[in-house]
């Protein structure tokens, strides 16, 4: 969930495989050197040359495993002119558009062809070493079945249409180009598995022509029936495991959830400036903060660097302050006292470097691993609620005050705490896994200066859940 959601080129590209993928697929009732055909392979491979040139260079192996494939295979024989006349024109578009958009962006004194660069850098200077190696089975052992996550479609389903001659010849079409392309991309040490992530789409759709194989004929067999039940009950399992990772892997973005509170506990009754400053740490940043999460400036508010000199921030519109984030990992600058007299809130995983005194407005926790819980743990059920009555005001109680997302996650995370008091009372005698997490960010606010210095801490009164907490702080030369 969260690379789909990421501007990362890999998952730009993706869109463009996928398109390509499903003009590579067979047509019915077409033989594959019709011209409606042709038509659809040269638009695929035009597809793959553009996201290989504008957004990720390793699709240039895709595409010659496509491109071979189609040329050699005795039933297409694309033409080389074809394929020749296909690639010099949507090169040459391409380059003409990424040349000159990224040479601007990236403010490049001569012209730049980023995937170029990151290719010479990465593959023939050999520095995507230093990101970490993987043997070269990685892909298959390990990043498909991740990626597939069903282990009944590589169990089952891909065989079954691979044993059925009638579905063989068109699988074997999908299959041939993704994994040869797999198995030559697996002879670069470093590997992530985005980098395979545009050949599940064409294996997916072999499993369902093997899932449809086995579901149409669950009524002819006992045997087949069987496997129909078990598809059923293996997808079933897949989503259910699926929504328990989902709420784990929620527990890995603190940075995002610090910035949304905050958000939230920023309002005019409590901090009435025009403009509110936040500085977010690195482990902040690295945790889910994106620049999708920044509250957008008012359309009347003045430039950035006007509003950080404190000029012309009259002209704010009413329809909200402006929220300026810093992001700055300039030891000099966090060192220096007068950088942080300019910071109203900070997200840190580190209070006791932050100069001056501060507030602590709450604080954020994060998965840090799993725990066999045992049955003294269980939480139980009220008795007056049937689980139906239990589900339902579970799925109530989490909307007020939260965002969209927020709310999501909420009904995910409570969804799959009733599947846990279900199975502790029914199936496990009380077991479970639980996932542990520790703190590991704090929302602070900076207390205006009383003419104390050093480290304090001043505990408020405690008025609930969510209360206010401690105001630390370090002296103004930066010492602890």
């Amino acid at each position: 969930m969260y690379y789909t959601s990421r501007t990362l080129p890999n998952f730009f590209a993706f869109g463009l495989t996928t398109l390509a993928a499903r003009n590579l697929l067979p047509l019915a009732g077409r033989r594959p050197t019709s011209r409606s055909s042709r038509n659809r392979q040269v638009f695929a491979l035009s597809l793959l040359t553009a996201a290989g040139i504008i957004f990720r260079s390793e699709l240039a192996l895709l595409l010659a495993a496509h491109t071979l494939y189609l040329h050699f295979h005795p039933h297409i024989q694309l033409p080389l002119p074809t394929i020749l006349t296909t690639g010099i024109i949507s090169a040459t578009s391409s380059l003409a558009l990424t040349i000159p958009i990224d040479t601007f962006f990236w403010r490049s004194p001569q012209p730049l062809w980023p995937e170029l660069s990151g290719f010479i850098y990465n593959v023939y200077n050999g520095q995507s070493l230093n990101w970490g190696t993987s043997p070269w089975h990685f892909y298959l052992t390990s990043s498909l079945p991740r990626l597939l996550f069903n282990p009944f479609i590589l169990l089952a389903c891909i065989p079954f249409t691979l044993l059925s001659p009638l579905l063989r010849p068109p699988a074997l079409a999908i299959l041939t180009p993704n994994l040869a392309y797999i198995l030559l991309y697996s002879l670069q040490p470093h590997k992530e598995w985005r980098f395979i992530i545009y050949t599940i789409p064409p294996l997916t759709a072999v499993a369902a022509a093997g899932a449809s194989w086995i579901w149409t004929r669950r009524a002819k067999s006992l045997y087949y029936r069987g496997l129909a039940l078990m598809l059923v009950a293996s997808t079933l399992a897949a989503f259910l495991a699926s929504a328990g990772m989902l709420a784990i892997s929620r527990q890995n973005y603190p940075g995002a959830e610090a910035l949304l509170r905050l958000h939230g506990l920023v309002i005019p009754e409590t901090d009435p400036r025009p403009v509110r400053r936040v500085h977010m740490d690195t482990l902040a940043c690295m945790t889910g903060i994106t620049r999708f999460l920044e509250i957008p400036p008012p359309l009347s508010s003045p430039p950035p660097l006007a509003a950080a000199t404190g000029t012309n921030v009259s002209s704010l519109s009413p329809s909200g302050p402006l929220w300026l984030y810093s992001k700055t990992e300039s030891p000099s600058q966090l060192l220096d006292p007068t950088f942080w007299r300019t910071i109203d809130y900070a997200l840190t995983s580190t209070p006791h470097l932050v100069i001056g005194s501060w507030e602590v407005l709450g604080t954020v926790s994060a998965y840090a691993g799993l725990a066999l819980s045992p049955p003294t743990e269980s939480p139980h059920l009220l008795p007056e609620q049937t689980e139906f009555e239990k589900w339902m005001q579970m799925l109530q109680d989490a909307d007020v005050g939260k965002s969209r997302m927020e709310r999501l996650g909420d009904r995910v995370g409570k969804v799959w705490g009733w599947v846990e008091r279900v199975m502790r009372r029914r199936v496990t005698g009380g077991w479970w896994v639980k996932v542990r997490r520790e703190e590991v960010l704090r929302i602070l606010k900076r207390v205006e200066e009383r003419g104390e210095w050093g480290v304090r801490w001043e505990m408020e009164m405690e008025v609930g859940e969510g209360e206010r907490g401690p105001i630390v702080g370090v002296d103004d030369e930066g010492g602890g």
